[in-house]
């Protein structure tokens, strides 16, 4: 029904608890879901996530028959300074998330670029240096588990608010952590989808997909100014070969309208995908 490489996020549904959303997207035909572990956004797995916790979410995703992609989650604010004993506690965190990525069979972990907020906790330079130090110690940590890390290093919310911050955030990485194109928040803070593909080509390992205006990120495909067409077409003319993920955690719309949204925008999606 729809592109085998598009799939949907559980944030998509966030309102629904995991066996029924995952019920959901496999109902309406999506066989790939990104899986939304984000406190206060999505908390699709807990953040308490003890084996227990571990057990119960790989279970839920077995029983779905739903291939995921990538496991979307915030284990902090990856610019902020830790004590010995914090940054052990995130550690521990960190190999919870793994060990369940790696158990569901998930690409990669995705990490956010830095906290809520524009202004740096210090400087910007110092923040972009410790998220950078940050995601690369989850990179050596991921690698253990088997799986990938990547950051999704433009959020309009977040430190890394544009496309330069993300310039000057990737340009810290190893090339092996991979970066998370999501056309919303390109979008809302002012940037065109096709550029963040010239400069980014290389390291895009995963695309999301909503709408937004300058400013509003919640917007369903089709209400917003986002030139999927445009930026499709941008990333499949640079050899873009990965994955694409509905993530629509859109305010336009009610709770029953959910799935007849998600099916119309996949259907649509679907038709600019070569």
């Amino acid at each position: 029904m729809f592109h085998d490489r598009l799939g949907c996020s559980t944030i998509s549904f966030r309102h629904l608890d995991l066996p029924t959303a995952l019920q959901t997207i496999a109902g309406l035909g999506f066989t790939e879901i990104d899986l939304g572990a984000l406190p206060g956004v999505c908390d699709h797995v807990p953040f308490v996530l003890d084996a227990d916790a571990v057990d119960r979410v790989a279970d839920e995703v077995a029983i779905s028959g739903l291939r995921v992609r990538s496991v979307n989650c915030d284990i902090g604010d990856l610019d902020a300074p830790l004590t010995s004993e914090e940054q052990k506690r995130r550690d521990h965190h960190l190999d919870r998330l793994l060990t369940l990525t790696s158990r569901i069979e998930a690409r990669a972990l995705v990490l956010p670029c830095g906290h809520l907020d524009h202004r740096p906790i210090r400087s910007l330079d110092e923040d972009l240096d410790t998220v950078a130090a940050q995601l690369e110690r989850a990179h050596v940590r991921a690698r253990d588990f088997g799986v990938g890390l990547w950051t999704e290093s433009l959020h309009v919310h977040r430190l890394c608010c544009d496309i330069a911050r993300a310039a000057r955030l990737t340009a810290r990485l190893s090339p092996d952590i991979g970066v998370v194109m999501d056309f919303s928040h390109i979008v809302a803070s002012g940037g065109d989808p096709a550029d963040f593909v010239d400069l980014f080509a290389s390291r895009i390992t995963h695309v999301h997909l909503r709408d937004a205006v300058p400013g509003n990120i919640n917007l369903s495909i089709g209400n917003g100014h986002a030139d999927f067409a445009g930026g499709l077409a941008a990333l499949d003319a640079r050899g873009y070969t990965g994955h694409f993920a509905l993530e629509l955690e859109t305010r336009d719309i009610t709770d029953p309208e959910r799935p007849e949204s998600a099916s119309r925008a996949a259907r649509f999606v679907t038709t600019l995908i070569p």
